[in-house]
């Protein structure tokens, strides 16, 4: 009898996570974050951080991420429908896979009984927020597996106000979403709408690409690609983003000079009177955020 009904609480449990994690569940496996949350546990990192982290780039992720041992948060090779803009929030993730009929009824009949409607990828849609990034797993797919064209773009671009839409597999309506200004990163686009996959996960761990991304991590994106940013990293991603910054300007300011092989100036000089004049110029600027 106790092996049943620990087998009915484990069927139980499997069933209400495939759709999205339970506040404790997120607020166990998102136990780093140093930040405020939402009401369903997911990591709020402050918008003041968003705004700094939009001045930064992929590069500035990379000498944090990778030496704390986080190897597996960038992604690359998109198609992107703003590469002048960045694209930074805090993600909420999609998962889905391609539909199998039996396990597809039990999701309708759920979200029904939810009181959800439209496409499923509208059901996700809908609970977006300012400052959200969604993320999408589509297992790449192409035809039909285009998860907004430009009325659904549209609507993340209004209700996210700054974020947009990161998707392992296309969209429709590309003129459109350009149009709209969207920042959507995306595998390629197709004229299908989307079919014959179903949502089996809301908020929950997913994988784009290489990359494995949690909810309410941070996006960085820029021409190059996506950094997936685990909260407890952004400020240090920020602050390193600055020293690079400080570094690169006295860097190229010796080198207008044109007194100096390259070898003399990047990455460190190996002169102790050019290294003296870096560290003054490091520290005077370093101080000059403070002041504002």
């Amino acid at each position: 009898m106790l092996r049943l009904t620990a087998l009915l609480l484990c069927t139980a449990a499997a069933y209400a996570q495939l759709f999205t994690l339970g506040k404790d569940q997120m607020t166990r496996l998102t136990s780093k974050n140093p930040f405020e949350r939402f009401d369903d546990g997911r990591p709020k990192v402050p918008d003041n951080l968003l705004e700094e982290l939009r001045k930064d780039s992929c590069e500035d992720a990379w000498t944090v991420l990778p030496p704390k041992g986080y190897t597996n948060q960038y992604e690359g090779s998109w198609r992107i429908t703003q590469p002048d803009k960045k694209l930074v929030g805090r993600v909420v993730t999609a998962q889905f896979m391609p539909v199998r009929p039996d396990l597809n009824e039990i999701i309708a009949a759920e979200g029904k009984q939810k009181g959800y409607f439209g496409g499923q990828n509208q059901w996700v849609i809908d609970k977006l927020q300012p400052g959200d990034v969604l993320v999408v797993d589509l297992f790449g797919k192409v035809e039909g597996g285009t998860f907004v064209g430009d009325n659904l773009a549209f609507y993340i671009k209004e209700v996210t106000k700054t974020g947009g839409l990161v998707v392992d597999g296309s969209v429709r309506d590309l003129d459109g979403i350009v149009e709209w200004g969207v920042p959507v990163y995306h595998r390629n686009q197709h004229p299908t709408p989307i079919q014959n996959v179903m949502l089996t996960g809301y908020n929950v761990p997913i994988r784009i690409g290489n990359a494995t991304v949690m909810p309410g991590d941070v996006v960085l994106g820029d021409r190059e690609g996506i950094y997936f940013i685990p909260p407890q990293m952004v400020q240090d991603v920020v602050n390193r983003a600055n020293d690079i910054k400080i570094h690169d300007e006295w860097t190229k300011m010796k080198f207008r000079e044109g007194k100096y092989k390259s070898s003399d100036i990047y990455g460190s000089p190996h002169e102790k009177s050019l290294r003296d004049e870096y560290d003054a110029y490091h520290k005077k600027h370093l101080a000059e955020p403070a002041k504002k």
